[in-house]
């Protein structure tokens, strides 16, 4: 039998397609099979001892259970990207303040350079060099708790790794969602149970047009 979906023969749409998440819940519905599947666990027990029923009545039970831990466990996912969301912003605020200060220690920094042009005394001789390594230190001894530029880089790189972080959480967040959104589907116990309780399919996580607009864009 010949492959449904054949890549070597398309049909291909050059112009290619872009995709979103669609924000829409999916509620399950109680579908006349499992009504049906609910009463008919009861017939064979007059006969068997009503084992049939008992075992329909744990697998719901299970089927609950299986659903309320899964519903902490997206939250817990959630929260996880809250976490590292607030640890980047307070990154970017000490970036910031760094950022205040480092710009404050080079014009301060090119001042003195350029009065040293001015003076005739940047011309490559030990006192030129030294005149600017001077102004150099005394911007650095008015912010002695300062190492601006090594400071920013490492914060920057924290940043970095933060951001890889929160992609990381989204994508364990969007295995969570897809977990729930196909056990609610799942024929018997759990789809019984997820229509009966009125659980809806979950949405993923989404970014912005904006971003998606500026995806596109040149960077370089």
């Amino acid at each position: 039998m010949a492959n449904e979906l054949d890549e070597m023969t398309g049909p291909v749409n050059k112009e290619g397609r872009d995709i979103n998440v669609i924000e829409k819940q999916l509620k399950v519905e109680m579908t006349t099979g499992l009504k049906v599947l609910n009463v008919m666990v009861w017939v064979p027990g007059f006969i068997l001892l009503f084992i049939p029923p008992l075992v329909w009545l744990f697998k719901k039970a299970k089927a609950k259970e299986h659903f309320q831990k899964l519903q902490q466990k997206i939250q817990h996912d959630a929260s996880q990207i809250d976490n590292f969301l607030e640890q980047r912003v307070m990154i970017l605020q000490n970036v910031a303040r760094l950022l205040d200060k480092a710009i404050d220690l080079d014009k301060s920094t090119f001042t003195e350079i350029a009065k040293q042009r001015s003076a005739g005394n940047l011309n490559g001789t030990a006192e030129g060099i030294e005149s600017i390594n001077k102004a150099i230190n005394v911007s650095l001894e008015a912010y002695p708790d300062l190492r601006a530029h090594g400071e920013i880089a490492d914060a920057m790189q924290q940043n970095s790794y933060l951001q890889r972080e929160i992609t990381a959480a989204r994508e364990v967040y969007n295995d969570s969602v897809a977990q729930w959104n196909r056990d609610i589907q799942t024929w018997g116990a759990k789809k019984y149970i997820a229509a009966r309780d009125g659980y809806t399919t979950r949405i993923p996580f989404t970014t912005s047009s904006e971003i998606k607009q500026a995806a596109r864009g040149v960077f370089f």
